[in-house]
């Protein structure tokens, strides 16, 4: 059995560390600048597909299918992004003979779909947020909206996903000009301009379901995330379980997640998604018909290996997992580390990893797509790696969390490094007082800017340093005793004290 990863970076690498389990051979396919990716060099194949630009490499339909039969493959792996949510590629590559690792097209079709997903749920009978039922044709029916239910409300995308196509709107002014900014985003990054309107709730919990169908009727349920840290609507910090999802809350989010899964005959992996409001009700938000980014912290906390479940479902092999089995045990934290820089308002930050130190020891997990050297590229999206952690409780993983991000440097570019340190020490994140909001006030309010510039200034360019002057040594030249006069005064100890993150940045 041999399977293609159409994707690349950490995802793809995830996918061929899980072939390997299963003793299937991988396959990747690559653009002209990921050449030397570490998808690209773990794989058992590899095959060029194009230039840079997505469109036409990793978007390149024709390029996709042609890498699969030349390379002997019977599957087909989207992993997340790029065609994983596309239907008609679903439909392209079962058409050519070829399995794909996924939901039926016709699942991902109707969920796909902010309008058709919504009735679908109505259907099924999951709380759904009150909101139109038909993308807007006319302004006067996004006032009229807004004269039953009231301000403030929500522009998105009907293809949307991701953040993109979506606004929020707080006054009547506002309304022309944000529905012509959520349809011109729906256009440039779905092909789809079509836009929906619904109630904003204030503050929300974003908290997401994990579940998993075979195409023999099981389905289950695996605990839920907790996914409110976001920046403009995406995801930045993910934990498993809620830190406010109780027992009770957690089997009736569960059961409705089951109902949209059984309604639409789901058979996959997937993850439903609700906003929880402050009174404690939950809302039907979308579902996301495909593997997600945050899948780490439910394997670490249920011992599942999701990506392997994926597989054998799309193989047609019937659900491993039992539902009364399904216990949480500990806690995950995952943060998403972007080639970004924080303090210039999150501006892609492309160019050569000089270094790398990750963090290592007990409860740390990284799914990384670069290594020391790689060259990280304007043409795609800016997430190099997500640390992971994990611990008996939620106290234990903040302080396991706060230690991984001391050790954890990367030179050479911007990251969201430096953001996660500043967050891990804020009081509302140790409580877990957050809403969807948090971030985006905290960036808003300048405090986050505030707080960087408590830390150390000088503390970033003397790792820069220490790490150059330790590269620089021979093996030869490296004393056999750093120690023997003294770890204060040794110039060994302090050269490894800054490397390991003893200072903050």
């Amino acid at each position: 059995m041999k399977l293609l990863v159409a994707n690349r970076g950490e995802i793809a690498v995830r996918i061929i560390r899980a072939c390997r389990e299963m003793g299937i051979e991988s396959v990747a396919v690559y653009s002209d600048v990921d050449r030397l990716s570490p998808h690209v060099l773990m794989a058992d194949e590899a095959f060029p597909i194009g230039a840079a630009a997505a469109a036409e490499s990793y978007l390149n339909v024709e390029s996709l299918i042609h890498a699969a039969k030349a390379s002997g493959s019977q599957m087909i792996h989207p992993g997340y992004g790029f065609f994983s949510e596309n239907a008609d590629f679903a439909e392209r590559v079962e058409s050519e003979g070829l399995i794909w690792v996924g939901p039926p097209p016709a699942a991902i079709r109707v969920m796909g779909s902010k309008t058709e997903s919504r009735k679908l749920a109505i259907k099924a009978g999951a709380p759904v947020i009150p909101g139109m039922m038909e993308p807007i044709e006319e302004h006067q029916e996004l006032e009229d909206f807004v004269d039953e239910h009231g301000l403030p409300v929500l522009l998105k995308a009907v293809a949307g996903g991701g953040g993109k196509g979506m606004r929020e709107v707080h006054s009547r002014e506002e309304l022309g000009p944000s529905l012509d900014r959520a349809r011109s985003e729906g256009k440039a990054y779905f092909g789809d301009d079509r836009v929906y309107v619904e109630h904003l709730i204030a503050k929300p919990r974003h908290i997401e379901v994990q579940v998993a169908a075979d195409k023999f009727g099981a389905a289950v349920y695996v605990g839920e995330r907790e996914c409110s840290i976001q920046r403009r609507h995406q995801k930045v910090v993910e934990e498993c379980p809620s830190p406010v999802v109780d027992a009770d809350l957690r089997s009736r989010l569960g059961e409705a997640a089951l109902a949209v899964v059984r309604a639409s005959n789901y058979q996959s992996v997937g993850t439903v998604e609700f906003l929880l409001d402050r009174d404690g009700s939950f809302y039907f938000l979308e579902m996301n018909t495909r593997l997600q980014v945050e899948h780490p912290v439910t394997e670490e906390v249920y011992g599942v290996d999701l990506v392997c479940e994926q597989i054998n479902l799309s193989l047609g092999k019937p659900l491993s997992l039992v539902q009364d089995c399904l216990i949480p045990r500990g806690h995950a934290i995952e943060c998403r580390v972007y080639a970004e820089d924080p303090l210039r308002d999150f501006a892609p930050s492309p160019g050569t990893i000089s270094h790398i130190n990750r963090p290592d020891g007990p409860g740390i997990r990284i799914d990384s797509g670069v290594f020391e050297g790689s060259t990280v590229p304007l043409d795609y999206d800016p997430m190099l790696a997500k640390l992971v952690v994990s611990a008996d409780n939620r106290p234990l993983a903040i302080d396991r969390l706060r230690r991984a991000l001391q050790e954890y440097q990367i030179q050479g570019i911007s990251t969201t490094l430096s953001l996660f340190r500043v967050l891990v020490e804020m009081e509302a994140f140790q409580t877990a007082d957050f809403h969807t909001s948090f971030l985006d006030e905290l960036l808003a309010s300048k405090q986050l800017e505030e707080l960087h510039g408590e830390q150390d200034p000088e503390a970033e360019e003397a790792a820069v340093l220490a790490a150059a002057c330790l590269a620089s040594l021979s093996a030869d030249s490296l004393p056999t005793d750093p120690y023997a006069h003294g770890e204060e005064s040794s110039w060994w100890a302090e050269g490894l004290r800054i490397q390991h993150g003893r200072f903050p940045r």
